[in-house]
């Protein structure tokens, strides 16, 4: 048994292992599992919205209801709540980080799938996209020197300015990095449970345990449903809610 126990490493189902090696210019382009469930979240969103719209009707059923249904979720929830009418224009970038997120994480679930914001490169690469979409919409919205004004609240006294500038670009800085982190750690952590769970099967290899982890398997399953969906909501809000910042900045 405890031969099993070393050669059993949880981690070993979020390894990346390359499907296709493609290497351009010192540059690791291969493609892998994580890349193969993107691109099949990817896929889904954009059938279904294309789908929707094709067959567009003006009592909506079935595909269009649905997704009107998340479209107005998301113009009421992300954009009108948290901005306001100024958000109209990233609407379409905020719905589809929503759309995104919530496709992969579910597919996630399916036995046999791979989980791709388990992986911290794509978490931080939805959060490096949201990072430049909110320093592109203050430096449009308000012209590059007013933008770095803002970091310089009003009526600070010039000695403390050496020690307030840094304080404001590390807080800057670490909103991207808290998103990127945020849903890669709370996803992994519901898999880490789950597989765990498994392993304690494996390694007693009885049928009088099995059921013990097996319902905590279906228990866990079922939250990580809510799980998923809270996380990509929670990353599209929070990239709503940085988005107003730029936009309302007062200088």
């Amino acid at each position: 048994m405890e031969d099993i126990g070393n050669n059993i490493n949880l981690l070993n189902h979020f390894e990346l292992h390359p499907i296709v090696e493609l290497n351009l210019f010192g540059i690791d382009f291969s493609i892998n599992q994580a890349v193969i469930w993107i691109w099949i979240g990817s896929g889904i969103v954009c059938f279904l919205l294309l789908l929707a719209a094709r067959t567009m009707k003006r009592h909506p059923a079935g595909i269009q209801n649905f997704v009107e249904m998340i479209v107005e979720f998301s113009m009421k929830g992300l954009i009108l709540d948290v901005i306001g009418e100024e958000g109209r224009p990233w609407f379409p970038i905020i719905a589809t980080i929503f759309l995104f997120i919530m496709t992969v994480n579910f597919l996630g679930l399916i036995p046999g799938s791979y989980t791709a914001t388990t992986n911290i490169n794509v978490t931080a690469s939805l959060a490096l996209v949201v990072f430049l979409v909110v320093q592109w919409t203050g430096i449009s919205r308000h012209g590059l020197k007013n933008y770095l004004k803002g970091f310089i609240p009003t009526g600070v006294p010039r000695w403390i300015l050496p020690i307030l500038i840094p304080i404001e670009v590390i807080g800057m800085l670490t909103k991207p990095f808290s998103l990127a982190v945020r849903l890669f750690a709370n996803m992994l952590a519901g898999h880490m449970v789950i597989l765990g769970l498994l392993t304690i099967i494996i390694l007693f290899k009885s049928y009088l345990i099995a059921p013990v982890p097996i319902a905590g398997v279906i228990v866990i399953s079922g939250f990580e449903i809510f799980v998923s969906f809270i996380q990509a909501y929670i990353f599209a809000i929070l990239t709503a809610s940085y988005i107003a910042e730029a936009v309302h900045a007062s200088h």
